[in-house]
């Protein structure tokens, strides 16, 4: 009999001390329940993702100080965690991505991760040595098979392409392992909660060998960890299972002939929800911000982007912001209003026509008056951009932008505009999924106008303006941009589907001309497999290969 106690914690890349005393926490919580092993999740000591941080020798002493001072704290339980150690290797990259067992005073075990990512927002190779070796741990009976997120991500019956030759799982087994456990870092995209669970499920009933993993919770930068840490028997039943999108502690034994849980299958638009609002919560948390601030523009994106920060931060900490212009429509002003007063935030109204009229006045002194376009349009978002920037540095409220992933695909929104802000909170979130969100927060009451919901979407910076003056339906897009971005597919097989090759290739070559745009644009909240960030690494400067590929379709 041993009892595992998951500890699902938040941590802060950097704040190793607040870190460690993280940890304490939940090991004195997990001991008071009985527990014979805590895990924490990978990189627990120093946060994750550390990037070039692990570049910085003084960051990797400070943790390696704090895992000693922690293994002479474990005098009931032992405990794995997660921290960077130095290479003992004199050839290689300076550091290793590690696994500790301590207990009963000291450093029992170092065990080191043996597949290192290199895809989407993943870079280890950069800065980790692979392990060259990994043996089984022996704890009080049990031989334990230490692994580190990604070694889990190789079982060949699950996947149809592996993308590493080893199986760090199966070399274990073989070893004699007789418990598996995997500390994780594993950063939230829909769906991705339930695959981790049938592909852990996979080693199990390969190997019939019970499975603990422990994930970790919380939000850094641009990533959102969803914590969802379980623990299987040796037939894949689910004996545990932490929170979604939160700290959380459980604690069972493998052996103990307990009844399986259900496991409870994550809504999809629900999770979108609990990931955004810890994402919100979590940035301004560990950047040093208490309050918001947020542009309303009376749409569905500054709309559900208020809502989602009165509920991450609390509406006393959220002011929003009306700035109407001659092409406002008195509906946008009083859906604003309406808004904010069923959110119980702070309304502030700043007109920028004035200004708007001054700064024409300005520029037609000096070249002269031409016919209005573009500029004239972009204009008026640069103005109410201004204003929200000197808002945000006269209160120290963090600016949210309010751009969604299908605007932003295409460039449709305005540098030094509305893409001003410090978060870009839905800037990963298609529009069709802008409005799930929507109908979601306004399922039990109307937190939203619903107004919001059903009119046509408008910039509002020209007379009778339409979104889809210069888009096709968000549907169609939507698709388009999915298939492009996230799975990576080309013209000929977005062609192939049935979409339209007139409305394809345009979008495409949209796409592709505002990397500039993206390029300066605030970090943004990860829900998808491919966001734009971090994750995802294209060239401003580019010719067009798709004119190698012509014709699209068939032959001429």
């Amino acid at each position: 009999m041993m009892k595992l106690a998951l500890a699902q914690i938040d941590t802060t890349v950097g704040d190793i001390a607040g870190n460690l005393e993280a940890i304490r926490l939940y090991y004195r919580r997990a001991c008071e329940q009985g527990a014979d092993l805590v895990l924490f999740p990978e990189l627990a000591l120093c946060g994750y993702p550390p990037w070039d941080l692990l570049e910085q020798s003084d960051f990797v002493a400070a943790n390696l100080r704090a895992l000693e001072t922690l293994a002479r704290e474990t005098d009931r339980a032992g405990i794995v965690v997660g921290f960077v150690d130095e290479n003992p290797a004199s050839v290689g990259k300076p550091v290793m991505n590690a696994a500790a067992l301590l207990d009963g005073g000291k450093i029992v075990a170092r065990r080191y991760k043996t597949l290192l990512p290199t895809y989407d927002v993943f870079d280890e190779t950069r800065y980790f040595e692979p392990a060259k070796a990994n043996e089984p741990v022996l704890f009080r009976g049990r031989r334990l098979g230490l692994t580190i997120c990604e070694d889990a991500w190789n079982e060949a019956d699950f996947w149809p392409r592996r993308l590493y030759a080893v199986d760090p799982v199966e070399r274990l087994v073989g070893q004699g392992a007789d418990l598996l456990i995997n500390i994780s870092s594993s950063p939230f995209s829909r769906g991705k909660v339930s695959a981790r669970l049938k592909m852990l499920r996979s080693h199990v009933r390969k190997h019939r060998r019970p499975f603990a993993y422990c994930n970790l919770a919380g939000g850094n930068d641009e990533l959102i960890f969803d914590g969802n840490s379980f623990l299987l028997d040796s037939e894949g039943a689910l004996l545990a299972q932490g929170a979604g999108f939160a700290e959380d502690l459980v604690v069972a034994d493998p052996e103990s002939g307990a009844p399986p849980l259900e496991w409870r299958e994550p809504d999809d638009i629900e999770e979108v929800y609990q990931a955004l609002v810890l994402g919100i919560k979590d940035y301004a948390r560990k950047t040093g911000f208490t309050d918001a601030l947020v542009g309303l523009s009376g749409g569905i994106d500054s709309s559900l982007v208020a809502a989602l920060a009165a509920k991450a931060l609390g509406p006393a900490h959220v002011t929003g912001v009306s700035m109407p212009s001659m092409y406002s429509s008195p509906g946008s002003i009083t859906d604003a209003q309406a808004l904010a007063k069923s959110l119980g935030i702070r309304f502030v109204t700043l007109p920028v026509t004035d200004i708007y009229h001054r700064i024409l006045a300005v520029v037609e002194g000096s070249i002269g008056r031409t016919k209005p376009g573009l500029a004239e349009q972009n204009a008026q978002a640069r103005i109410r951009g201004l204003l929200l920037m000197f808002l945000s540095n006269k209160t120290g409220a963090l600016l949210l932008s309010t751009g969604n992933k299908s605007e932003i695909s295409v460039g449709y929104c305005t540098l030094y505009g509305d893409m001003n802000g410090g978060l870009g909170v839905i800037s990963d979130v298609p529009k069709t999924a802008v409005y799930a969100l929507s109908r979601w927060i306004n399922r039990d009451r109307r937190v939203i106008p619903e107004a919001c919901l059903t009119k046509p979407p408008s910039a509002e910076l020209k007379p009778n303006q339409r979104d889809q003056d210069d888009l096709p339906e968000y549907d169609l897009l939507d698709r388009i941009t999915q298939g492009y971005i996230e799975d990576g597919k080309g013209a000929a097989s977005l062609c192939a589907e049935g979409l339209p090759e007139n409305v394809v290739l345009p979008i495409l070559d949209r796409i592709d001309r505002s990397e500039y745009k993206r390029r300066q644009a605030p970090p943004g909240l990860k829900i998808t497999a491919k966001a734009f960030g971090v994750g995802r690494k294209m060239p401003i400067a580019r010719g067009s290969y798709r004119a190698a590929l012509e014709p699209i379709r068939g032959t001429s």
